[in-house]
């Protein structure tokens, strides 16, 4: 299957930061350092007021860089002006993460939800800038209906839900997803285990978690997902500690 390298290394969230001290999420920093690392990076897009595809979590400027500001109401120029966290580091487009990345790691991609009149700009606006792109990646998002555009696209990039069960109004878009031509479920490791999880994999559908930022939720995560998606730590180092315990324990 196209999309199971996300299986093979621990995915590294919003690229390989350490938790924004001197290393920014969701910047080249982060993302060289997880290239480095040779783990996967998962990533944010936004969409900007002239419908470039943007790599940001929030939907607004303030946390990040900390000027008021929201990101679609903003154009392409001035959000890559900005600085995050202080750092010499600017917020990049989609097409300069993938120039950046080259293909050396996998993309876990979370396009974030958008209004229902922005879905069509922001699914044309990501695939776009994948045209050409000769590397893997993988699409996912909150969003069925940015979901079902993807898939009426016809896009050769699998794509995938994000999931979590913080109400049952969530457990119930969950099950209706699986209708969807979805190849993966990222789900919250938090919310495991999960009856949602057994249905996914009983459609054959791999499912990794977010976001894993200690020892406990790797090895809940371990137990029921087929990888994590992590911060905080180095997930290398947790793996080497928990196989030496092991054989110790032998």
């Amino acid at each position: 299957m196209p999309h199971r390298w996300i299986t093979k290394r621990p995915i590294a969230h919003r690229g390989y930061h350490d938790m924004n001290n001197a290393v920014w999420e969701n910047t080249p920093s982060a993302f060289a350092r997880a290239i480095d690392a040779d783990f996967p990076i998962e990533c944010d897009l936004q969409l900007s007021s002239d419908d470039v595809a943007i790599v940001f979590h929030d939907y607004d400027t303030k946390r990040l860089c900390g000027v008021d500001g929201t990101v679609r109401e903003m154009t392409a120029e001035a959000l890559t002006a900005l600085h995050i966290g202080g750092t010499k580091d600017s917020v990049p487009t989609f097409r300069q993460l993938l120039e950046q990345v080259g293909g050396r790691v996998g993309l876990v991609v979370e396009i974030k939800s958008p209004a229902p009149e922005d879905i069509e700009a922001f699914t044309n606006a990501v695939l776009h800038d994948l045209e050409g792109y000769d590397g893997a990646v993988v699409l996912m998002s909150f969003d069925t209906a940015l979901l079902e555009a993807l898939a009426d696209s016809g896009t050769k990039w699998p794509i995938g839900l994000v999931a979590a069960e913080f109400n049952e109004a969530e457990r119930r878009k969950n099950e209706a997803a699986l209708k969807l031509p979805i190849s993966f479920i990222s789900f919250c490791v938090d919310h495991v285990p999960s009856d949602f999880i057994t249905l996914a994999r009983d459609k054959g559908l791999t499912v990794i978690s977010w976001t894993v930022r200690d020892a406990a939720s790797e090895k809940i995560a371990a137990e029921h997902t087929d990888q994590i998606t992590f911060e905080g730590f180095d997930p290398m180092d947790l793996s080497a500690g928990s196989e030496a315990l092991d054989k110790a324990n032998d």
